[in-house]
Formats: C-alpha cells, sequence, structure tokens
C-alpha cells in the first residue's frame, strides 16, 4: 500500500459512550419479541430488531444473493440518510459531501457501475458540488442526498444478476420502495417532528416527516400521501494543496533549461536555498486553508393510489417528488503565486530556506510570493419527479400477467456559481510549513492576514451549470406456474433514456474587472469580511476574503448584463440518448439432490442498446455541433441456485455476464477546454467507447441458527472483460495539436500546462472478495440483557487493473479507483418495551480516486497514485416510547468528528491534497402515531 500521513482517530465521544451504557443497563423488561415482528409484505415492524428480523426474510427468500434495509417504523429508516443506511450493507460503502452521505459502492465497484431503481423503475438523481468533490454530476452515478428516507419504506441491494432484472449494473441494483396504502391495515397517521444541531455550523435545523393512508372499500381502494421536510447548515472547515508539483514545473524554458528555469535564481545558480532547484523536489500549488458553508432545504413528497377491484387484478399508481435546495459559500486565502505560470509565477519567488524531507519541501520561507483571497458563492437545485403505474392481473391460477409504465426526470439548475478574487503582489516573508501536522500546517502570509487594506480585485468568474437526467420506461411480463416445481417467465422492455447537459461562461475575459468608486481597483475596506475557522484550529484561524454580496451588488455581478454577459460555452453542450430494447426469458425451478431441496432460477435477457452522442468537436478552430450513433447488443444469462442442506443452512451459487454502459461524461464527440483558478483542463469523449463487460460468480453458505439470527460467508469473483479508464497526465497545450483559439478569454496561454483527460478501453482485470456476515439478538440472555442484539459484517475486495497512459501505453497496476480493500460495520442495539437504542459504526479503508497520479513525480513513471484515506463513523440512537402513540428520540451523528483526507503518494512519499471536518450532529425528535 502506497504511504500517506495518517490522523489520530478521534476515540468515541462521551455522548457514545453513555449511550452505549444505557443501552446495556438503563431498559425495562423485554418486550414479546413476537408481537414486534410483522408479515413480509408489510412495513408496519416495530423496533429496530423487527426491523433487521425482516430484512433477514427478505434476503433469505430470494434466490440471488440479497442484502435488505427495512424501515424500523412508518417513515422510520435507521439513518437519515438513504446512502448512510446502505452503508449498513455488507459490501457497501459511501462517499460523502458536506458530512452527508452521496454516492455508494459496491464490492469496490463505484457509483457509474450501480443502477438504482424507485419502484422498479430505473431513475438517476444528480447534485452540484464543489470543484474538489468534482463539481455538477454528469455521471451515471446516483446521488442519494436528493432524498429524505422518510420517503421510503425498504431498500434491497441485489448484488448478482437475474434476467427479470434489467442490465446496467456490475456492482449492484438498488431497488428503493416508497409506502403504498395497502401496506398498512385502515387509517394510518405518522408525524415526526425534530431538531438537528451541528456543533461546526452551530446551526439549529428542523425536520419534519408525516404519512397519511387509508383504505376503503373493503379494501379495494387506497390512497397514500407522505411528506418530508429538512434544513441543514454545516460548515466544512479545512485545508488544501490542490497539487505537489516540480519545483521547476510551470516555469519559463528555454535551451539550457528544458525542463524550466524553476525559482528565481535557480538557473543562475546564485538561489539563496539551492536544494529547490532541482526538478525532483515538490511544493504544493495551491497551500491553503478552507472554510465551505453549506445551507440545504430539502422537500420530499410522496403520493399512492391502489386499486384491487378483485382478487385477481391491482393497480397502483405511485407518485414521487423531491427537491433540494442549496447554497454554499468558500473562502480561501492561498499562494496562488506557486501555481502561476510564466514570469510572474515560480521563476519570480525567491526561496530563503526551506526543508525538503523525502523530496518534498514540507517548509519553506519566500519573497515575491503573490496572494490571493477567493470568496465563491453557488446557488443550485435538483427538482425529481418521478410517476408509474403498475398493474398485475391473474388470467387463471396458473398464469399471470403484469406490466408497468412510468417517467422520471432529473433537473440540477446551478445558476450562480461565482467566485471574486483579491489579490497582493510580491509579498515578502511569506512562509508555510507541513512538518508539524500535515493536514494543519502553519502559514505566515508576510502580511496581517486579516488587513482589508491594500487588496486588489483582479478576478471575477462566473459559470452556469444545468444537468437534466430523464427516463421512460415501459414493460411487459408474464409468469406461468406449468407445475409445482418449474415456473415459466419472461418479458418484453422498452426504455428510453436521455441526458443534456449545458455551462454558461462570461463573455469576456474572467480578469476583466471594474474599477471602484476611487478610480482604480483596490478593494475598499468595507467591501470585505472576514472568514473565520471555528472547529478546526487553523494558523491563521482568520483572514479577510471579499465581501461577495457587496460587490456582486455594487457592480451588477449577477445580473448577465454589459462585461458580465453570459454565452453558452459550446464545448460544454453534449447530450447523450439511449434506447434501450430488451427481452428475457426464465425458468424458476425447484427439485431435490437426494434429500437436499433445490430451487432457484435460470434465464437470459438479450438487450440492443442504440446510443446517440451529441457535443462539440473542433475543425480549424471553430466549434462544430456533431453527433455520433452506434448500436450494440448484449446477451447476458444467469443463474441463481440455492441448495437447502439442511432447513436452516443454505448453500447458495450464482453465475451471469454482466455489463455496464460506458460513464456519460466519456460519450462526448468532442473536447472541453476549461480553466478555473489553478486548474486547467482539457477533456475529450470517446463515443465509440464499449460497455464495460465481465463474468461474475458467487457461492455462500447461510445459516439461520435462531429467529432473527444468522452467520453468513459469501465469496465472489469478477473477471471484467473491459474496462473505461479516464487516465490523466500534464503537458504543455501547444504539444496537444489543439487549436489555441479555443483559449480564447479564458486566461490561459499556448505555453501554459494542462492535465489532459481521455477515456480510453482498457482490458479490465479481476476483481475477487469475501463478505461475513453475522446477525444476532442476544434471547439467549437472562432478563432485560435479552433485549440486546447485534449486526456484525466485513468485507474483504481485491482487484488488479491494468491502467494505461492516453497514448495507449501502460502504466501500473493497480487496484480500481474506489475500492476499499477491507470495509466493516458493527451495531449493538437494545429494543426494550419503552426504551431502545443503538450504537452502529461503520469502516472502510484507503482508496485510490485516480491512477496514474497527474504530476511528474507522481505520474505513471513515479507509479503515483492519488488516494482518499479510509474513515470510521461513530453514529449512536436512543428512543423512549411515552406511549404506544408518542416516542421520544436523540440522536447523535459522526460523533468523532471523522475527517475527510486525500493525498498523493508514489512508493517513498505521500503528500495531502485536502483535509476537511464538518462536525457532529445532534437530532431531538419527537414521534406521534394515530
Amino acid at each position: 500500500m502506497y504511504p500517506h500521513s495518517k490522523q489520530k482517530k478521534t476515540p468515541v465521544t462521551l455522548l457514545a459512550l453513555s449511550i452505549a451504557l444505557a443501552l446495556q443497563a438503563g431498559a425495562a423488561a423485554a418486550q414479546d419479541a413476537g408481537a414486534a415482528a410483522t408479515e413480509l409484505d408489510t412495513v408496519t415492524v416495530t423496533g429496530y430488531r423487527a426491523s433487521v428480523e425482516k430484512a433477514l426474510d427478505i434476503k433469505r427468500g430470494e434466490a440471488g444473493m440479497v442484502d435488505a434495509v427495512v424501515a424500523e417504523d412508518i417513515g422510520k429508516f435507521p439513518d437519515s440518510n438513504l446512502a448512510e443506511s446502505l452503508q449498513r450493507i455488507p459490501g457497501v460503502v459511501i462517499t460523502r459531501d458536506g458530512g452527508e452521505g452521496r454516492q455508494i459502492t459496491v464490492r469496490g465497484l463505484g457509483p457509474d457501475f450501480t443502477r438504482v431503481r424507485i419502484n422498479g423503475m430505473e431513475a438517476l438523481s444528480t447534485v452540484g458540488s464543489s470543484d474538489g468533490q468534482g463539481g455538477t454530476n454528469r455521471s451515471r452515478g446516483f446521488d442519494f442526498n436528493v432524498f429524505a428516507s422518510d420517503l421510503f419504506s425498504q431498500l434491497i441491494a441485489r448484488k448478482t444478476a437475474s434476467a427479470d432484472v434489467e442490465e446496467g449494473s456490475l456492482g449492484a441494483t438498488v431497488d428503493l420502495r416508497t409506502a403504498r396504502p395497502f401496506d398498512y391495515d385502515g387509517f394510518t397517521l405518522v408525524t415526526n417532528v425534530q431538531t438537528a444541531y451541528n456543533d461546526a455550523s452551530q446551526a439549529a435545523m428542523p425536520r419534519f416527516a408525516g404519512l397519511i393512508a387509508n383504505s376503503w372499500a373493503d379494501g379495494k381502494v387506497g390512497a397514500l400521501l407522505s411528506v418530508a421536510y429538512s434544513e441543514r447548515e454545516t460548515v466544512e472547515e479545512g485545508t488544501g494543496t490542490v497539487r505537489w508539483a516540480n519545483a521547476r514545473a510551470n516555469t519559463p524554458t528555454n535551451t539550457a533549461n528544458p525542463k524550466g528555469v524553476g525559482f528565481a535564481g535557480c538557473a543562475a545558480g546564485t538561489a539563496p536555498f539551492p536544494g529547490v532547484c532541482s526538478d525532483q523536489v515538490y511544493t504544493p500549488r495551491f497551500p491553503r486553508y478552507t472554510l465551505m458553508e453549506h445551507d440545504q432545504k430539502r422537500l420530499g413528497v410522496t403520493g399512492s393510489l391502489q386499486f384491487k377491484p378483485s382478487d385477481r387484478t391491482t393497480f397502483s399508481l405511485d407518485m414521487l417528488y423531491s427537491k433540494i435546495d442549496a447554497q454554499r459559500d468558500e473562502k480561501y486565502i492561498e499562494a496562488n503565486g506557486l501555481s502561476k505560470t510564466g514570469a510572474d509565477g515560480k521563476a519570480q519567488i525567491v526561496v530563503r530556506d526551506g526543508v525538503i524531507e523525502n523530496g518534498a519541501l514540507v517548509y519553506a520561507k519566500m519573497d515575491n510570493v503573490d496572494i490571493r483571497a477567493e470568496n465563491r458563492h453557488d446557488e443550485w437545485s435538483t427538482d425529481f419527479y418521478q410517476v408509474s403505474l403498475d398493474g398485475e392481473h391473474r388470467l387463471s391460477d396458473s398464469f399471470t400477467l403484469s406490466g408497468r409504465v412510468g417517467t422520471s426526470r432529473s433537473k440540477h439548475d446551478n445558476p450562480v456559481q461565482a467566485t471574486i478574487m483579491m489579490d497582493k503582489l510580491d509579498v515578502q516573508g511569506y512562509s508555510y510549513d507541513y512538518r508539524g501536522n500535515a493536514n494543519k500546517p502553519v502559514f505566515n502570509y508576510g502580511v496581517s492576514p486579516t488587513d482589508p487594506n491594500g487588496w486588489t480585485l483582479s478576478t471575477i468568474r462566473l459559470r452556469q451549470n444545468y444537468v437534466t437526467n430523464e427516463f421512460n420506461n415501459g414493460e411487459l411480463d408474464f409468469s406461468w406456474v406449468i407445475g409445482p416445481s418449474f415456473t415459466l417467465s419472461g418479458g418484453v422492455q422498452a426504455k428510453n433514456y436521455s441526458f443534456d447537459s449545458m455551462e454558461r461562461r462570461r463573455v469576456g475575459n474572467e480578469t476583466t474587472v471594474p474599477n471602484f468608486s476611487t478610480g482604480n481597483r483596490i478593494v475598499p475596506a468595507d467591501m470585505t469580511e472576514l472568514a473565520s475557522l471555528g472547529g478546526l484550529a487553523g494558523s491563521p484561524g482568520t483572514w479577510v476574503v471579499p465581501n461577495f454580496g457587496a460587490i456582486a451588488n455594487m457592480f451588477g455581478v449577477l445580473n448577465g448584463e454589459g462585461i458580465y454577459a453570459l454565452v453558452d460555452y459550446a464545448a460544454s453542450m453534449r447530450g447523450v440518448e439511449e434506447q434501450d430494447r430488451s427481452g428475457w426469458l426464465m425458468g424458476k425451478f425447484s427439485t431435490e439432490i437426494g434429500s437436499i431441496p433445490v430451487y432457484g432460477n435460470l434465464g437470459v435477457r438479450h438487450v440492443r442498446t442504440k446510443q446517440t452522442s451529441s457535443g462539440i468537436a473542433t475543425a480549424s478552430g471553430t466549434p462544430v455541433a456533431a453527433t455520433v450513433t452506434r448500436e450494440y447488443n448484449d446477451t447476458l444469462p444467469s443463474l441463481n441456485v440455492v441448495a437447502e442442506l439442511t432447513p436452516d443452512f443454505l448453500l447458495r451459487f450464482a453465475a451471469a455476464k454482466v455489463m455496464s454502459r460506458p460513464g456519460l461524461g466519456s460519450l462526448t464527440p468532442g473536447v472541453t477546454v476549461n480553466v478555473s483558478g489553478s486548474a486547467r483542463t482539457v477533456s475529450g469523449g470517446n463515443p465509440m467507447l464499449d460497455p464495460v463487460r465481465a463474468k461474475s460468480y458467487d457461492l455462500g453458505l447461510e445459516w439461520y441458527f435462531d429467529e432473527g439470527a444468522m452467520i453468513g460467508a459469501t465469496v465472489f469473483y469478477k473477471d471484467i472483460g473491459s474496462y473505461i479508464q479516464s487516465t490523466k497526465e500534464t503537458r504543455v497545450y501547444a504539444d496537444s495539436g489543439l487549436p489555441a483559439s479555443l483559449l480564447d478569454n479564458l486566461n490561459a496561454s499556448p505555453s501554459d500546462e494542462f492535465t489532459f483527460t481521455v477515456p480510453v478501453n482498457t482490458p479490465g482485470g479481476k476483481l475477487q472478495g469475501v463478505e461475513l456476515n453475522y446477525v444476532q439478538p442476544f434471547t439467549f440472555l437472562p432478563g432485560k440483557w435479552s433485549n440486546l442484539g447485534t449486526q456484525l459484517n466485513y468485507t474483504y475486495v481485491d482487484s488488479d487493473i491494468q491502467y494505461l497512459l492516453s497514448s495507449g501505453a501502460t502504466a501500473q497496476k493497480a487496484a480500481m479507483t474506489g475500492q476499499s480493500k477491507n470495509s466493516w460495520n458493527a451495531t449493538l442495539f437494545y429494543e426494550g418495551e419503552r426504551f431502545s437504542g443503538r450504537v452502529s459504526a461503520t469502516n472502510r479503508n484507503d482508496y485510490l480516486i485516480q491512477v496514474p497520479g497527474t504530476e511528474a513525480g507522481f505520474n505513471s513513471d513515479a507509479n503515483g497514485v492519488h488516494g482518499q484515506s479510509g474513515t470510521t463513523i461513530v453514529d449512536a440512537s436512543i428512543h423512549y416510547r411515552i406511549s404506544d402513540q408518542l416516542e421520544l428520540s436523540l440522536e447523535g451523528a459522526n460523533l468523532t468528528n471523522e475527517a475527510q483526507e486525500s493525498w498523493v503518494a508514489n512508493p517513498s512519499v505521500s503528500l495531502p491534497l485536502e483535509y476537511s471536518q464538518t462536525g457532529r450532529t445532534y437530532t431531538l425528535g419527537l414521534r406521534y402515531r394515530f
């Protein structure tokens, strides 16, 4: 494994410990576990233990490898976030954004390899984020933070393929199910009112959820409505470097110095600290402290109508709407002179003193350094809706027809993404120091970072982003019971998917800025504000930034007129349309081999994909719209077999061919050139990419040794025949062959270094792993101890992928990006008659986020990578049932204030990229059920 710095983990807080003690010692007598259990087809379970038992029932009843999370009660998921609920499942790990679960990885396969269905119909929701988190989501990865978990009754992760589940997943197909009126017995009313407090933002945040359902006409007609609303204010505090570059990078070149002249004095041999003149020494691109303020409002509504005119016929109309509105403010102070190109960058900086450790300049004192303070303001929203109609009719006791039609749309709008920057040039006495704690460096800016005087307005950057994903589905299926041991089923499906993306930018150069009333660009002191870290001890912890609101209002920055006019950025106008037509046939069988009952399914699915990609290509410097159409076919057999070695001991086996369609960003028939501060990128597409295809095998043992208890082990193996990589390398723009005209108005020149990203098909590789699962209520213990129970699971994943450079040459072999080799979950729960609670910890270890790295010294030649440190998140909750209708709850999330930490490494050194903390969140709630 690559070396990297690791901050010591904070021990579990006093609250978590006190809750754990209370779970064991402060509860009432045991409740009747049988009364808490419910029928498999209802969601009116009582308590966490009943939720666990129902999830096991679902797992046991499936022929394939399946895991589930079920609501403890109506609108009461174990976690307030869907992704955070899914991470309790073996093999599922998540990524977070602003402290909240956003996307999932299943068995080492990232978000692009996981499909999500809502009420049986595929859907895709996307949101926006900071540049460090990838910005606006333009991929196939599902963003779970669009939805409140209160809207759903169960989550099911299908880890093996079957013919009746549509194609497109290598990791898992995740089914999200909203509630329906026939789930409940007559009139039902539930409300849940909560207030949350985050200790980083020091803000109180309201949450509300409610559900009302009823049925009439002897259960033939039913209606349901549920609503969830929440507000979330968090603060993300940390540090960043963007990347580490060699000391000669981004400096002018000449015959004597083809790799760059380096820092001042290096070319002439007069540098005060000559150790910094080597291209084997690395310096941070943008050393800085970071402050991000997140403000989100989320609204969700579900509605359902059901009609059952006879015992043979049922119709269900389901509707889901969700909207998330967000604002984010990012405030930085940084030494941008270390990332500038040309004569006013490193070439003018005099390094007076320094310390080099393992090739990294971890401490430096410098003169002639340009300092920048910036304030970025984002406003974005995502609207999601889905409407689906299901129908089922039994023509006879042996033949059933079913069908579904529906549509869904996710519309992400980011109308405001604006950054205002101000600079101080040629500062003397600047220093940085990463020696003590690489994630909490010490900066001396040579000037007071809180002094509002003497800053020059330098840049006003404006962006707008819009992304729409839409599905239109229709399917017709049959099920024919041919005999007591065989059922033949099949169907046809038509699915149309469309993805549209656009971006708008300033017409003029971003460095074209107005003068203030003083006749110059010196920022008045009353046009600045202070940014301060709260939970993180920064050095410095307070600095001055432009007052975004004051400057934007003064100059009409957001009015879209004059020098702030926006135009469509042609290279970002792109889209993908897919028409998928599939048919499937599957036999469900049951038999005996000797005295061992065996059952399962064997089937095949064939799908034709017609893909149309549109974008902007460049011909002689002129943007030209381009459309590329292609078609490909896949035949996907699958087998799932279960052998009941004993009534409670199951042996499972599954085998299948699977495929996952190429990432949306990879299919663009053109290139996009982007300059955003120090980030200068060229990304190209390849509409002729083949899907990722693999052969998948699973073997599992499950022992259901007691009511609500299970021990299981599963071995899985995937032979990934093809793979798609977005490889990156840094090179001078002029060497790429692209026209210089693409850099017009981008504040960049052809002699600048850019990061090039090109998607290519690669040979793939092997992925294998093991899942271990243990669930048990401690009913064997005496008295109140019998109310305790536990859930434990562990996953090991290993992969070996041959990475390629954009030239097609082989890079290094490494694990798949996003794959943690080890992950585990542990939950201790208590379910008494009035008191209940649980403490949960979830862990994933380090994983790679980019292979190879970008900069020389961390690219393929150096066996370099970018990675993310592992995390251990601790959550806890306690509930007290005041009466049969009223319940009080207290929850704590991220109780150890776990940090997110990324790094760049080669086999000799690891250096920090980004580090952030978001604080702990405590939630107090009151729940009423009629």
